[in-house]
């Protein structure tokens, strides 16, 4: 009987520890639907099929390579193209893993793998903010609530998406290519004030960009991954010595 209430106990802990991560991830949903809806459309404007713009929301979860990679797939960039440029956009979730990683050394891991592929630049910022729930008693069903809640919303916001980029105007659906580039301004503009010279990296991936697609007549998926590379490993040196 004992042993009964325990588990039952058990099972009661760890579904209250999923519901209050999921009411901190419902912020995390309602500012992922519109984002994956927009994905959803451009995805299947570019030639994506439904199946293959929900599979890679399923599969890749990370909504700036989704958006770089349903754009370069619009203009015919090789899979190797793809991968090298969302590879190295995506490079900072090693260091979001490592931290995440840092603070659930006290969990099993068996929970430290499938809990990891949930991480965005969201999720992890919202983790960060409940870093008890790791010490206490079935705190993995926490972050797995959290992570749950903003992959359902990802996903299902980008299947919406390519349902919507089905029946609505071709000219609407166009115009919604403006959220790619609103976004990545959304993502620099923080950035730049907090720290001027990621501004100037910014500036020196554009006219790589510009240099290498025009000049040295590359394809628009090599321009892109040769000044994301180069201008990022510039950025090793130069906030290094603004950091000095």
């Amino acid at each position: 009987m004992d042993a009964a209430k325990r588990e039952k106990v058990t099972y009661s802990l760890a579904g209250n520890m999923f519901k209050r991560g999921i009411t901190v991830g419902l912020p995390i949903m309602l500012g992922y639907l519109p984002i994956a809806i927009t994905y959803g459309v451009l995805a299947k404007q570019s030639g994506m099929s439904l199946l293959e713009l929900t599979s890679m929301s399923v599969l890749v979860f990370a909504g700036a390579s989704q958006f770089m990679g349903a754009g370069m797939i619009a203009v015919g960039a090789s899979a190797a193209e793809i991968i090298i440029a969302t590879f190295v956009l995506n490079f900072r979730h090693f260091v979001m893993s490592l931290s995440f990683m840092n603070r659930l050394r006290s969990m099993d891991l068996k929970w430290k793998l499938p809990l990891s592929l949930g991480l965005t630049d969201e999720t992890f910022a919202v983790s960060a903010l409940h870093t008890t729930e790791a010490k206490e008693e079935k705190g993995a069903f926490f972050y797995a609530g959290l992570f749950l809640t903003a992959y359902v919303a990802w996903v299902g916001g980008s299947f919406l998406g390519g349902v919507l980029g089905e029946i609505i105007p071709e000219k609407l659906s166009q115009s919604m290519g403006v959220a790619l580039y609103a976004m990545f301004i959304g993502l620099l503009v923080p950035s730049v004030k907090k720290e001027k010279r990621v501004g100037l990296i910014a500036l020196q991936a554009m006219v790589i960009n510009v240099f290498c697609l025009y000049v040295l007549q590359m394809s628009t998926g090599w321009s892109i991954v040769c000044g994301t590379v180069i201008a990022g490993g510039s950025g090793i040196f130069l906030l290094k010595e603004e950091q000095a």
